[in-house]
């Protein structure tokens, strides 16, 4: 296994170091040892203004969603609490009156 980290932008692990830097050869992003290691510590879950959220954190939806394969539209407004943050394209876990959801942090704004 390759000590080497993905690439940041396309996340493909075909990357090799060049000099000082890192190099990926699919779409030749460049990028420093320190960006990475700041990438890695920075896992963190921003809602849609940059503030950081945290589990058991309160959010408000800032647009109408439709769920898929569903009649169900979650309002714009609705207050969401007690939100888990979960790795993924979904970030955040919740449940709601209409039922659990999976939803993307851009969707949200902290309360």
């Amino acid at each position: 296994m390759s000590q080497i980290p993905p690439c940041p932008i396309c996340a493909m692990e075909n990357t090799y170091p060049d000099g000082d830097n890192y190099v990926c050869a699919d779409c030749g992003h460049e990028w420093s040892p320190q960006e990475a290691a700041v990438a890695e510590a920075e896992d963190v879950v921003r809602d849609s203004n940059g503030t950081v959220l945290n589990n058991g954190d309160a959010v408000v939806l800032i647009k109408d969603l439709k769920v898929k394969g569903s009649s169900i539209t979650l309002k714009q407004g609705t207050k969401i609490k007690s939100i888990r943050l979960v790795g993924g394209d979904h970030e955040v876990d919740c449940k709601t009156d209409a039922g659990a959801f999976m939803l993307k942090a851009c969707f949200l704004k902290k309360v």
